[in-house]
């Protein structure tokens, strides 16, 4: 049986071929309808490369440098699934600066066997976290109750977005992640570990962009690593963020002093 495939906007709302147990199973670039690859996003080296990804159904992992597409492609498959590209749930639809991307014109999702219902669901992004806080409270300050019962502007950064991870995910729901631990302590990534598993037992899945080696250690999980060639399936083990950190960590002096010039 052919695969059939969505283009952009939104995914959910058609009828897809039965694959696997996931709201999103793959990921394609459709070449033909980029019109440059010398234009950004697609000059980007790992957004040029790529031509489709499997979606893990319990978590995926992007990973990479500052600039390499993660946040880029990240939030295009947000935009494609249905999501607001500055972020919150599928029933958010506000704007303060245009400033997505065209990626999600060019990509489509292959989906699997679930169908995501409008209110399961998150599209999480530190950058932007403060424009979603602030649509709540103008707009829903009704569901306060769904972010921990006070507004998210008077919890810190951290705790406004614990509460959502507590209080909005609820399971059953594709979460979509940009960089969670700008706002997390050590502590709280390995919380966040926990809260992601007892989600993913009901019946979620996850798809995170981020710099913690905390975080992507998740067990069950694929990851992908951007680089200035390509996106490549590799190891936790193998991730430049898992091998600096241990370096740094088990060899702190001599790290320190060849960073500070002191050899």
């Amino acid at each position: 049986m052919p695969l059939r495939y969505v283009h952009c906007v939104n995914a959910a709302a058609t009828g897809m071929t039965v694959v696997s147990n996931s709201f999103i199973e793959r990921l394609v670039l459709v070449r033909e309808r980029v019109s440059s690859f010398d234009e950004y996003p697609f000059s980007i080296p790992s957004i040029r490369n790529l031509y489709e990804l499997a979606i893990h159904p319990k978590v995926t992992f992007f990973v990479g440098e500052n600039g390499a597409g993660k946040s880029t492609l990240l939030e295009a498959i947000a935009i494609v699934q249905g999501f607001n590209p500055e972020g919150g749930s599928r029933n958010f639809n506000f704007s303060t600066h245009e400033s997505h991307s065209q990626l999600c014109n060019s990509l489509r999702l292959h989906q699997g066997n679930r169908r995501l219902r409008k209110s399961d669901g998150y599209f999480f992004r530190a950058e932007s976290f403060f424009n979603v806080a602030t649509e709540i409270d103008r707009e829903f300050p009704q569901f306060l109750g769904a972010y921990g019962g006070r507004s998210l502007h008077k919890q810190s950064h951290g705790e406004s977005f614990f509460s959502l991870v507590l209080n909005r995910f609820r399971g059953n729901g594709l979460y979509i992640l940009d960089e969670p631990e700008a706002a997390l302590s050590p502590s709280r990534q390995m919380a966040m570990l926990t809260a992601m598993h007892d989600l993913i037992s009901r019946g979620s899945q996850f798809i995170i962009a981020t710099h913690s080696p905390i975080i992507m250690a998740y067990p069950d999980a694929t990851i992908y690593q951007l680089s200035t060639t390509e996106i490549a399936q590799v190891a936790y083990e193998e991730t430049e963020h898992y091998r600096l950190s241990k370096l740094f960590l088990t060899q702190k002096d001599q790290m320190l002093k060849e960073l500070l010039g002191e050899l």
